[in-house]
């Protein structure tokens, strides 16, 4: 049975985070709250990243927090992950579904736009991403979405629905009433000296 998506969804990222420091903050930061793990690393030291993503696997599995991989069905499969998040230029729907199996968990970025939100939910998809919703520091230039795109969404489609893009523990609350289930964050977490008082304060936001 697929793990409930709510609450604090975490991003690596592999410009804040070194190596031998990507295990321990991640595991920081679910102690401070967050639910969900994704690890992302464009680099293309394939190797590494499969280790990287076994070793947060062993982490996050007994804690019953999934770790899905970013953009890279291949890494996902090959590493044993949860699942894969997929961008609207990534590989489709249906093949990581193939690739991965009815049990793997596979997000989609919707941007903020209802009708690829649509398309996913037909497709198969466990959540649908919307954002940016604030200026972002790791994607400047994606476009914006709004808290009414949110409310429509919350409004149409049953499943679990994430929220990105420049959220705070202060404004982070104005996305969870609009109908997020998750809030996704990288630096608000992951760029802070505290790792854990960071993934909290976001956390206590859903309780």
């Amino acid at each position: 049975m697929k793990p409930r998506l709510h609450g604090l969804y975490v991003i690596t990222d592999s410009g804040l985070l070194a190596p031998e420091r990507l295990v321990s903050a991640v595991a920081e930061a679910i102690t401070g709250g967050a639910r969900v793990v994704q690890y992302r690393d464009k680099s293309d030291d394939f190797a590494r990243r499969v280790w990287e993503v076994q070793d947060l696997v062993t982490l996050c599995r007994p804690l019953g927090v999934p770790v899905i991989v970013n953009d890279d069905l291949e890494l996902a499969r090959a590493a044993e992950a949860d699942g894969v998040h997929l961008g609207q230029g990534d590989a489709g729907l249906k093949a990581a579904r193939t690739a991965l199996g009815p049990e793997a968990i596979i997000g989609i970025t919707c941007h903020g736009e209802l009708e690829l939100a649509r398309a996913a939910t037909a497709g198969g998809a466990d959540y649908l991403a919307f954002g940016r919703f604030f200026p972002s520091q790791s994607k400047p230039g994606a476009k914006p979405a709004s808290l009414e795109v949110l409310r429509a969404a919350r409004s149409e489609f049953t499943l679990p629905l994430v929220a990105i893009g420049g959220i705070t523990p202060e404004n982070g609350a104005q996305l969870i009433e609009a109908g997020a289930d998750m809030l996704a964050v990288i630096h608000g977490v992951f760029g802070q000296t505290d790792v854990t008082a960071a993934a909290r304060r976001y956390a206590e936001l859903f309780e």
